[in-house]
């Protein structure tokens, strides 16, 4: 693991900040090798590393299927998860803190899960994503309790235009009073994809106002398409 983690201190975390205080989102190149998203993709059908598998189109979500992950994560996916979060925390905090929201994310993300056990929410929430052709993914905010990071990462863990087409990153942009802004991502296979859970703060005449975000994903026209989540806070369910 110690490679991710090299890389993940290696990368120009101010460029990122700035990023995602300007457009809510941001990509961090090759984090995962080749071999590491075949054996991601490849443990797909392991029933034991997940707790609950959800069909989309029978919740009306979309068209796919994803499965949660049970605690104890994958190594590749814990390391992550724990290393990410504590270069994603003063972004969080600095949200948080200009929208006059009285809430400040601990540095250490094993603080943060305690916070969210205590309040009922011990259920992991990574998750593992696959869309054959003609699969999408409906707008939505990934939120699963009261205590919630407003900040997730996808890592994409196939190659577009070469493992499939379509299916593009999708998040909308809600400006109060405003037409929706959406913008059309499609990092490549092994990028770290970060976004707002939720919303971002922008800078208007009178101060900061918050800016609701959704994301999803488009149709898939042809082949397979396989996602990582990485939702930092834990569920209820």
């Amino acid at each position: 693991m110690q490679d991710i983690i090299q890389k993940i201190e290696n990368t120009d975390w101010q460029h990122i900040c700035e990023k995602m205080h300007q457009q809510g989102y941001a990509i961090i190149p090759g984090l995962l090798s080749t071999e590491q998203c075949e054996l991601l993709k490849a443990n797909y059908d392991d029933a034991k590393l997940y707790r609950k598998t959800v069909v989309m189109a029978r919740y009306r979500f979309g068209l796919g299927e994803y499965k949660y992950f049970n605690y104890p994560l994958p190594d590749t996916i814990q390391t992550i998860r724990t290393n990410i979060y504590t270069k994603l925390a003063p972004i969080a905090n600095a949200w948080f803190k200009v929208l006059n929201i009285n809430f400040q994310f601990p540095s250490e993300h094993t603080d943060l899960l305690q916070q969210c056990h205590q309040n009922g929410q011990d259920k992991a929430t990574v998750l593992i994503l696959k869309y054959g052709q003609g699969g999408f993914n409906t707008l939505h905010q990934d939120l699963y309790g009261d205590i919630y990071f407003p900040i997730q990462v996808v890592l994409m863990l196939n190659e577009p235009d070469k493992d499939f087409t379509g299916g593009e990153f999708v998040l909308t942009q809600q400006v109060p009073r405003a037409q929706s802004k959406a913008m059309v991502l499609k990092p490549n296979k092994g990028d770290v994809l970060i976004f707002t859970t939720n919303f971002k703060p922008e800078k208007g005449a009178k101060g900061y106002y918050r800016v609701h975000m959704k994301h999803g994903v488009s149709e898939v026209t042809s082949g397979e398409r396989h996602t990582l989540g990485i939702i930092f806070h834990d569920a209820v369910s």
